[in-house]
């Protein structure tokens, strides 16, 4: 799974430059982004313009992020359309994360 991080005042941005997201990665995806809540990474923007096609588990392991974040942070995704923004609608997970346009947008919700 290649993934781009950065980190800036104390925001994780990471740029997803896959594709797809299906179950032969989504495993992947998963404890790379579980790895990062756990070395004290909790405010998060992740960027999925890369990504043309996600299945449910890429959804359950970006769900499993968002519950182990809980209150100690906050997960913003961004760059979310065609297939993926469809997924999203379908299954009203767009109601369940804070969904942003643009990069800008989402770290502007992360800041307190």
């Amino acid at each position: 799974m290649q993934i781009d991080k950065k980190t800036f005042d104390g925001i994780t941005v990471l740029r997803i430059q896959e594709a797809r997201i299906d179950a032969a990665r989504a495993p992947a995806l998963k404890q790379m982004l579980l790895s990062a809540c756990e070395a004290g990474e909790t405010r998060i923007a992740i960027d999925l313009n890369q990504v043309e096609f996600m299945d449910s588990s890429g959804l359950g392991a970006l769900v499993s992020v968002l519950k182990t974040i809980g209150a100690r942070g906050d997960l913003v995704l961004f760059g979310v359309k065609g297939l993926v923004g469809d997924l999203f609608k379908m299954t009203r997970m767009n109601r369940v994360f804070v969904i942003s346009d643009d990069e800008e947008t989402a770290v502007r919700k992360l800041n307190p």
